[in-house]
């Protein structure tokens, strides 16, 4: 998906939500330029870098949000309140995914394997998702809960650790 579809789909989904949209719309541009740090585009990144550090500065220390440059992120994405949220740059997060605050994506060990998050997934406040596993298409995360297995398409789970409640 082009980069322009990307912003759209993120102002169409955070529409209201103006912190969730300035935080999406920075990450959405520190993605694109750390992209140019590979390839032909490499003397271009060097004119980025001020906006790298800029956004590491006031994203992260500032709003308390790690949602670092290079993580693969889908259009639509999310966030409600952000503070003190986590995600490692290794997950993988699909299309329309709604992040609350204080919620960690990563892993269980030191550079261990780290979640791939399908699309229309909703985590709740303060979940942690851990470790190498799976979170289907439209499954709902409750508030709290701490994820270390795959959770189906559609379900939904709570607690910790989390187990499912129900299925569709």
């Amino acid at each position: 998906m082009f980069f322009s579809s990307k912003l759209k789909a993120d102002r169409k989904a955070n529409s209201g939500n103006m912190k969730g949209l300035i935080v999406v719309t920075a990450f959405r541009f520190a993605n694109l330029f750390a992209g140019f740090r590979k390839g032909p585009f490499f003397l271009l990144w060097l004119l980025c870098v001020p906006y790298l550090i800029l956004y590491r500065f006031c994203i992260e220390w500032v709003l308390g949000i790690e949602l670092p440059q290079k993580t693969k992120v889908g259009p639509g994405l999310v966030i409600w309140h952000g503070q003190g949220m986590v995600v490692n740059d290794q997950s993988v997060i699909g299309a329309n995914v709604q992040l609350r605050h204080n919620v960690t994506i990563g892993n269980r060990e030191f550079y261990g394997p780290c979640p791939v998050i399908e699309d229309d997934v909703d985590i709740g406040a303060g979940a942690f998702v851990l470790g190498p596993i799976h979170i289907g298409k439209g499954a709902k995360i409750g508030a709290g809960s701490v994820v270390l297995k795959n959770v189906p398409p559609g379900a939904v789970a709570v607690g910790n650790p989390a187990r499912i409640l129900s299925q569709i």
